[in-house]
């Protein structure tokens, strides 16, 4: 069995320990048959070895042992000390210690990452142990040396240098993030120019400064500092980066009178060597980090678009702008809207901190005192007068406006406060605006929805009378229950109409189809009919006339229904009651509820109007008694459903007989609420109710 091969170093708590102990392995592997010490291995081993001692270092402060074993089918190393162990420092350090300018603390990480297997061991006489094992192919070992003295100072050629500065196995590549290959890079120029500290700073540009990604080695005092040498990286814009080398003092320095002369030529040779490395290592995190806020920016835009597509409800469009701001754009956020007189009106407003939110609301409210200050209201003012381009403010606090525009016109601006620690980047800019876009046609759709379903309720309106006749000894109640309450105006409608002192036109109807062909349609068959009766005809020669003028318009989708009433009062002889003559028009028959508690239909059915040039109609007279009603309605009422079962003519008779000796609107009110408790779904169809009582 072959004898394992064994290298063991003891090294002071100093930070030039580390690269002792990388040459050291390096030097060792040059003894082993078939381990190539550029390889991908060796690598791996001495970049593991290396911050191991490091931590040791950082962490434990005493004297460390690094031991090396290599048998056939593994390369063991393990780091010795008399600390605080690193894994004990490290699950005790808080999270913000190890942000992106965390210059150590990567050690167990990239041992559990690139280690075949690794661990932990605490000795009885207080020593402390972390190894780790890589698996490496059998080879033949040679036999055991002896063990003499490595010289860990060994002067290497400046070919050797270069490889060793820029040579990482691509393999090894792979499993490092770029800011790890970075430190690693560093941490060579630093064993190479036996320097006191190189680190590298990095300005993304985005408005937050130089941030250090990387750095090996121990800062000085200016009274220990030597020369410093600073080599620019070669990024592109928007990145800017420098590699900053610090020597010891030279040795006339009392203070170092053992350190090296150091050469500035080398430093800076060997340093822009490695700058073009690391610039790329730094530009592909960069490059990676843009592409995830792109994507994110990306997600969150189309989901900003789904929350505002949602609602063509003005106030809840409005509302939902400022959420979808804060707090990924600024700590705070409002909307500014014009109203029908031009003056900006603040339309919503929400802070990151809800409790600032009346103080916020103070200075940005036109109403509230003291109300926007002079430079936020010239802003706003030159958005209303078509500025196109975001603009920062500093007062109340700083922020951007940026204009809400949509089809041409200003509709308002957005104001977003300043993201907290940071002012906005251009890009917060361009998100800004491209918020405001969406935002801006998601208010002016809701506000167009919103006009159009005014318009439609205003025309549905003007299709009913706006208020019944009071006439003594008659008793008139009406109900209307659109199934829509918003662009579409329905087709039923219903009208009392004086036609002299002692009679009235009552008439219901429902004409096929909604919207404004249907609306257009019902004002027609409303007014024609008023005409006609009023000009002395019957019902029956009314509604044949009204069925010629409908016929005219070819149009046989647009037939209604119709039910004409013509309500006299007692003829002499009789001093209560009613007499009615009635005319179906392809209409429900209506109900008479009897004081008695009775009810019945009654009526005969006829065509509809505007379907056949010809109508079959039959009028019929009915005798209305002190108490009693006559209630007439439309097919919403009998046509509910509750799965497959309809309200019908039973149940409507029903609720008319416990109605029974009640007031013309208790009737109306009783039907009702049997319809919309018998289902809960809501109204498939436009309900039309009227009752016409005589007094008792």
């Amino acid at each position: 069995m072959p004898v394992p091969f064994e290298r063991r170093m003891r090294l002071p708590p100093d930070v030039r320990s580390a690269r002792r102990a990388r040459r050291m392995l390096q030097d060792a592997f040059h003894e082993i048959d078939g381990l190539d010490p550029a390889d991908e291995l060796a690598d791996t081993t001495v970049l593991l070895a290396s911050e191991l001692c490091e931590n040791a270092v950082l962490h434990a402060g005493t004297e460390l042992e690094v031991a090396l074993t290599v048998d056939p089918d593994h390369i063991n190393v393990a780091v010795t000390d008399r600390g605080a162990g690193p894994l004990e420092m490290h699950l005790a350090q808080p999270r913000p210690r190890y942000g992106r300018a965390a210059t150590h603390g990567r050690g167990l990480e990239l041992v559990q990452r690139l280690a075949a297997t690794w661990g932990t061991r605490h000795e009885s006489d207080g020593r402390h142990v972390i190894w780790f094992s890589l698996a490496r192919t059998p080879v033949t070992l040679p036999p055991p040396a002896p063990l003499e003295p490595i010289d860990p100072e060994r002067v290497w050629s400046a070919a050797e240098q270069a490889r060793w500065l820029l040579h990482v196995p691509p393999g090894l590549v792979d499993r490092l993030e770029p800011f790890e290959l970075v430190a690693e890079l560093v941490r060579r120029l630093r064993e190479l120019l036996d320097a006191e500290s190189v680190a590298v700073e990095v300005d993304e540009g985005d408005g937050a400064g130089p941030q250090e990604v990387a750095r090996d080695g121990a800062g000085i005092t200016a009274a220990r500092r030597g020369p410093v040498v600073e080599v620019p990286l070669p990024t592109t814009q928007p990145l800017r980066g420098v590699l900053r080398v610090a020597h010891r003092a030279r040795p006339d320095d009392p203070l170092q009178d053992t350190a090296e002369a150091v050469d500035p030529g080398k430093t800076r040779d060997l340093a822009e060597l490695i700058a073009y490395r690391v610039a790329m290592a730094v530009e592909s995190h960069w490059l990676r980090a843009v592409d995830q806020r792109r994507r994110a920016w990306m997600t969150y835009l189309a989901e900003t678009s789904e929350l505002l597509g949602q609602s063509l409800d003005v106030d809840l469009a409005v509302a939902v702008v400022p959420q979808v701001v804060v707090p990924r754009l600024g700590q705070w956020c409002a909307v500014h809207l014009l109203d029908d007189s031009g003056r900006l009106q603040l339309a919503a407003i929400t802070h990151a901190d809800e409790n600032a939110l009346p103080e916020l609301r103070a200075v940005l409210d036109p109403d509230e005192l003291p109300g926007i200050p002079a430079e936020l209201r010239t802003l706003l003012s030159d958005v209303t007068r078509g500025n196109t381009a975001p603009a920062r403010f500093a007062v109340p606090a700083e922020g951007l406006v940026v204009p809400l525009r949509t089809r041409g016109r200003a509709i308002g601006a957005l104001v977003v406060g300043r993201p907290a620690g940071r002012a906005h980047t251009p890009e917060d800019v361009v998100l800004a605006g491209d918020i405001a876009r969406r935002a801006a046609l998601a208010i002016h759709n809701a506000q167009s929805a919103a006009a159009h379903v005014a318009v439609s309720q205003a025309l549905q309106q003007a299709l009913l009378p706006r208020a019944l006749p009071v006439v003594l000894g008659l008793d008139f109640a009406a109900e209307y229950l659109p199934a829509s309450y918003g662009s579409d105006v329905g087709g039923d409608f219903y009208d009392v109409f004086t036609v002299d002192p002692t009679r009235w036109l009552v008439s219901i109807g429902d004409v096929c189809g909604k919207g404004a062909r249907a609306a257009a349609r019902t004002g027609l068959v409303r007014d024609v009919l008023r005409v006609l009766v009023r000009d002395g005809r019957t019902l029956t020669s009314a509604i044949e006339m009204l069925n010629a003028v409908m016929m005219e318009a070819a149009d046989p989708l647009q037939f209604c229904t119709l039910a004409a009433a013509m309500v006299h009062k007692p003829r002499r002889g009789r001093s209560h009651g009613l007499d009615v003559e009635l005319v179906l028009a392809g209409h429900l028959q209506p109900v008479v509820v009897r004081a008695d508690g009775t009810a019945e239909l009654i009526g005969t059915f006829g065509t509809a109007v505007g379907l056949v040039p010809t109508v079959a109609l039959e009028c019929t007279t009915h005798r209305i008694e002190p108490g009693d009603t006559l209630l007439v309605y439309t097919d919403g009422v009998t046509e509910r459903r509750r799965g497959r079962e309809q309200f019908g003519a039973e149940r409507l008779l029903d609720a008319a007989h416990e109605a029974a000796g009640g007031t013309a609107a208790q009737v109306v009110a009783a039907v009702r609420e049997k319809v919309e408790r018998f289902s809960p779904d809501p109204l498939g169809d436009d309900i039309a109710l009227l009752a016409v009582r005589a007094a008792p």
